[in-house]
């Protein structure tokens, strides 16, 4: 998730300034408080060649680029997103989830998905719905990510996963250990909406 008009560039921003810009921009998922504690997960964990899904503004692919040793690629399905992250200065692509990408091409794939439950009567019907809105369940994008995304993990990758409560946090875990990944949480922070956190999913080898 990812989008606004001011760029952002300062990563000091408080968890209580990046909440306030969530919803703000229509076309472009802009960093918020989810975005931070995404980057933080993947300035400690992300190692090798990086994949950030979703990428929105490239905020958190940015930092990962700045503050790790890591070879960066952004992705996103909306144009838009990817012009932004390359203003960044980020090698970005056009892409839905991983669907274009080599079989083990990253060792680190980062991803903030749309998770908010969505009513089918309130759609939003633009580009804002689709870097937020996760269909009824809030994970009408997650499970295909995750039944997906092994096939671009080099042996012994790692996936860094945002997940709300809203989404039913038992119900990913369970998913990501089908697809044949060991979980663990290694960011958690509670809001009074939500509880968002990052899991990381270890492949096997």
């Amino acid at each position: 998730m990812e989008e606004a008009g001011e760029k952002m560039t300062d990563t000091t921003e408080s968890r209580d300034d990046l909440a306030a810009r969530r919803g703000l921009e229509r076309e472009v998922y802009q960093p918020a408080e989810d975005s931070r504690l995404l980057a933080e997960a993947a300035v400690e964990h992300a190692r090798g060649r990086t994949l950030e899904v979703g990428t929105g503004s490239g905020w958190v692919a940015e930092r990962i680029a700045a503050e790790t040793d890591a070879e960066v690629v952004a992705s996103d399905y909306n144009p838009t997103a990817c012009r932004q992250a390359h203003d960044r200065g980020l090698q970005a692509v056009r892409a839905d989830l991983v669907e274009p990408f080599r079989e083990r091409s990253f060792d680190t794939v980062a991803f903030n998905p749309p998770y908010l439950p969505t009513d089918p009567d309130n759609e939003w019907d633009d580009r804002m719905e689709r870097a937020l809105s996760g269909g009824e369940s809030g994970r009408e994008v997650i499970d295909p990510f995750l039944d997906t995304v092994g096939r671009v993990l080099r042996p012994g990758g790692r996936v860094l996963l945002l997940v709300s409560s809203l989404t039913g946090f038992e119900t990913v875990v369970a998913r990501a250990e089908a697809n044949g990944f060991a979980v663990s949480t290694v960011r958690q922070e509670s809001y009074p909406f939500e509880v968002l956190s990052i899991l990381r999913l270890d492949a096997d080898g």
